[in-house]
């Protein structure tokens, strides 16, 4: 379990990694590498992205493991916080996407699987796990097209979840991608980035006149910013 460094095959590219294996189960410790890079990403000041490598060999079903709800709690809220970073983060998927992995995977901006990649939701106690994954599954996907991924637990391949908009794109050339969308991300990511996606994330459950006022603040940020630069 890697993070907060740049020594991987994707590190030149990225600020942060961090490796996630499908075969893992839910843990104190991997609570603790979610919550350690969000810590070394909000300690640093200048703009940056942040990396997660997704995937590998999935566990029995892929479900949480033998472990309280209190851990998954604390699961849960460490990877809230890990969507709302003011970072950009990058989701690259190979092999069996599913359990920790897949949860996380939905928890990042910009998403890259390879050709191979299949995904599946995690399953406890021979079902498909109703945690919070399902939650956002219905967000970004709609009810629609969640409803059979979440009510009986279809594996997919990665060119359906592409169509499906679980992932953005497709590619063999994952260093590639990754620099691409690095380059992309820069001088993007700060407090406004986390502002632009709370309003996104939040935009399917607010009613108009009560998303207004946060949308016109937001506005207000970025039009001082410009007359702020434009005086220069």
């Amino acid at each position: 379990m890697s993070s907060g460094g740049t020594r991987s095959d994707l590190g030149d590219r990225a600020d942060f990694y961090l490796d996630i294996d499908s075969g893992w189960v839910l843990s104190p410790s991997l609570i603790a590498s979610v919550e350690e890079l969000c810590d070394n990403v909000e300690d640093t000041a200048a703009d940056t992205a942040v990396v997660l490598r997704l995937g590998g060999s999935p566990n029995d079903g892929g479900g949480p493991g033998d472990v309280g709800v209190h851990l998954v709690n604390k699961w849960e809220r460490a990877l809230r916080r890990l969507e709302r970073l003011a970072a950009v983060t990058i989701a690259v998927a190979d092999g069996d996407c599913s359990g920790v992995a897949l949860e996380a995977l939905l928890s990042c901006d910009y998403r890259i699987g390879t050709p191979g990649l299949r995904l599946a939701l995690p399953v406890a106690a021979g079902e498909p796990w109703p945690g919070m994954v399902v939650h956002r599954l219905a967000n970004q996907l709609g009810v629609a097209r969640a409803r059979h991924l979440v009510l009986f637990g279809s594996a997919i391949t990665g060119r359906r979840a592409v169509e499906l908009g679980i992932l953005d794109e497709l590619t063999e050339d994952v260093d590639f991608a990754v620099e691409a969308q690095t380059a992309l991300a820069r001088g993007l990511a700060g407090t406004e980035l986390a502002i632009r996606r709370r309003l996104l994330m939040d935009a399917t459950t607010t009613s108009f006149e009560d998303a207004l006022g946060t949308h016109l603040a937001a506005c207000d940020r970025t039009l001082r910013r410009a007359s702020g630069e434009s005086a220069r």
